[in-house]
């Protein structure tokens, strides 16, 4: 028996055709092949405006990796910075790159990919200090001095955690 298969259409235009279990991966998807009766019907189009098939096709490679994870449960939130090999080498991407693949995840509601990628910038900012933090995502510094004393005392209580 041949597995069933979904086809999403990114907002580029390109049709893929995936593994309907891979593409369950994204409970977005999932809801729309579930409410639409669409597991049956082989001509059925998914459409995916909000994501290009540039980073369409790099959320189905992690979606084909991660297919068999237990589902992310939120009452067991594993806080641990630890991201396997596998995920390391799939998030050596550019910033934009990485940014994009945060807003898919969330569109397409994949816990998993969503807390791996924002994981990934919380460990570009963790440690660093506010000006090593402006540069690297190249943000401009627009406080006055006494705004930014006035946010330091504001913020005093952070510093212990």
């Amino acid at each position: 028996k041949k597995m069933p298969v979904v086809k999403l259409l990114s907002s580029d235009g390109e049709v893929f055709t995936v593994d309907v279990e891979v593409a369950k991966c994204s409970c977005t998807i999932r809801a729309m092949v579930e409410t639409c009766c669409m597991e049956d019907d082989d001509d059925a189009i998914v459409p995916l405006s909000n994501v290009n098939s540039t980073i369409l096709r790099k959320v189905l490679l992690w979606a084909h990796y991660h297919k068999d994870d237990p589902e992310p449960n939120d009452d067991q939130d594993n806080d641990n910075d630890v991201i396997i090999p596998w995920d390391a080498d799939f998030l050596k991407v550019d910033q934009g790159t990485l940014y994009e693949l945060i807003i898919a995840a969330n569109y397409l509601d994949i816990q998993g990919l969503l807390k791996l990628t924002c994981k990934s910038v919380a460990n570009m900012i963790k440690g660093r200090t506010p000006d090593e933090i402006r540069k690297t995502f190249n943000i401009q510094k627009d406080f006055s001095p006494e705004e930014e004393e006035q946010i330091r005392k504001e913020n005093e209580w952070m510093e212990d955690m």
